[in-house]
């Protein structure tokens, strides 16, 4: 049964502009206007946001206001951000101005001065990537120590249940970035070869303390937004989505479309895009989909041994969609 919440069409100056638009499949992950945050004892707790580094326009302090006060009432451990760090073009070094007026004066909450692990997007290929690199040794909470890198969280402190979290770089996958004349100088510079060599060397791990694997890339493989079939989309699925497969990823975080997904292909592996943390598109719910949404906003993940759950919630503080996924 298909859900649709929807507010009308606004007209202002004359364009037409839909202010916000949650399609949802399943009635029982629609929760009730008045829904509070599930606190889920003894979890790990993180928050995925993508698409944001906007100088603070366009809803990115509104939704940065909420990320602080959901992390302080949910005591999250950590914020993963899915690339397009920084709009229009990236940063030109570790000591660019945007690191200031896009970052450290927007996110500025006590509960948001935890650890902060990225992934690159196209825009933040336009100047410097590396830089981002680079500022990790300036910033306390910014963990970048590469293009790509991996690491293992622990569920309440206990070593014997780890989620395991690979960070990769989606840009050299895309064979049409090559000729870009602004991505290419820099997606030249990346060993695509050795990058998929070394993911599938982080996912073959079989320590059986592992209970969640998941991949955070910039580029989705599905959407049920503008770039459905793009090159870009096409490309990221073609080169990874059977290396996801092979060794059963649990998930798969992205951003780069401007809007709020979850999506279940064939396979083991969910895919959600959260790109929404300032500026939304238009969003549609795909055969696979489970829920779109065109709304500014970002998703609350909660692991346990055995289960995961999903909170996304918007610019507003509204929680608009809910699910669990179980082991």
């Amino acid at each position: 049964m298909l859900k649709l919440k929807c507010l009308l069409t606004l007209l202002c100056c004359g364009v037409a502009a839909i202010q916000a638009q949650v399609l949802i499949k399943d009635a029982a992950s629609v929760p009730t206007d008045t829904a509070m945050l599930i606190k889920k004892n003894n979890a790990l707790h993180f928050i995925v946001m993508g698409d944001w580094g906007r100088n603070g326009t366009d809803h990115q302090k509104e939704v940065a206001v909420q990320m602080g006060k959901t992390a302080s009432e949910i005591k999250a451990q950590f914020i993963i951000a899915a690339g397009d760090n920084f709009y229009p073009s990236g940063v030109i070094s570790e000591w660019d101005p945007l690191w200031k007026y896009s970052f450290e004066d927007i996110y500025t909450a006590f509960s948001l001065q935890w650890d902060w692990y990225p992934v690159l997007g196209n825009h933040d290929y336009k100047s410097n990537p590396d830089a981002q690199v680079k500022y990790t040794s300036i910033s306390r909470r910014w963990k970048m120590p590469g293009r790509y890198y991996s690491k293992k969280f622990f569920i309440n402190g206990d070593t014997t249940q780890g989620v395991l979290i690979v960070f990769i770089d989606t840009n050299p996958l895309i064979p049409e970035f090559y000729k870009n004349t602004e991505y290419g100088p820099n997606v030249k510079t990346q060993d695509t070869t050795k990058q998929k060599k070394w993911l599938a060397k982080v996912l073959s791990d079989t320590a059986h303390n592992i209970k969640w694997k998941i991949v955070v890339g910039h580029h989705p493989m599905f959407t049920g937004g503008g770039r459905t079939e793009g090159y870009d989309t096409r490309a990221v699925r073609n080169s990874l989505k059977p290396l996801l497969d092979k060794y059963e990823v649990d998930m798969y975080l992205a951003g780069h479309e401007h809007s709020l997904q979850h999506i279940v292909p064939a396979g083991k592996t969910h895919h959600f895009i959260s790109g929404a943390a300032s500026e939304k598109t238009a969003a549609k719910l795909l055969p696979e989909s489970k829920m779109a949404a065109s709304e500014y906003g970002y998703m609350l993940f909660s692991a346990t041994a055995n289960s995961m759950l999903l909170q996304t919630i918007d610019y507003t503080g509204k929680i608009i969609y809910t699910t669990t996924i179980t082991k």
